[in-house]
């Protein structure tokens, strides 16, 4: 299965291993999710993971890093028709759009607006997890 990850969800998953981000971030890591993304989204990733609050630490985040570009697909994408109500989240959906994923996963539904987002299927990790686990 293809997704689109938010930044948001793969903190939240490094930071509790437990909750729903949590086990997306272990089915990115087994390999049984592919997470599609472009420059913009694996520095925003790095930045992020990289921000002294939350003392990840440094070899941990650069291995997943790592395994995300291995693994992963790079995606070009085209820029949006439409704007989203925040434009630093527009590269993960005009990369979801460009790889046709089944899914972008964020924790800030209100930030895709779904007649902004179609075709995508724009979920939470909650509702990621339950349609997951329903396959």
């Amino acid at each position: 299965m293809r997704i689109v990850l938010d930044t948001n969800v793969l903190v939240a998953g490094l930071l509790s291993p437990f909750g729903a981000p949590g086990q997306i971030v272990r089915l990115v890591s087994s390999g049984e999710l592919t997470l599609c993304f472009d420059a913009r989204i694996l520095a925003e990733y790095e930045e992020v993971c990289g921000r002294s609050r939350f003392a990840f630490d440094p070899d941990a985040v650069a291995a997943l890093l790592d395994f995300v570009v291995f693994a992963g697909e790079t995606v070009a994408a085209p820029p949006l028709e439409r704007s989203l109500p925040d434009h630093d989240d527009e590269p993960f959906l005009e990369v979801a759009c460009a790889a046709h994923v089944d899914y972008l996963v964020t924790g800030n539904l209100v930030h895709f607006p779904e007649q902004s987002c179609e075709p995508v299927t724009v979920i939470s990790p909650a509702g990621f997890v339950e349609r997951y686990r329903a396959q």
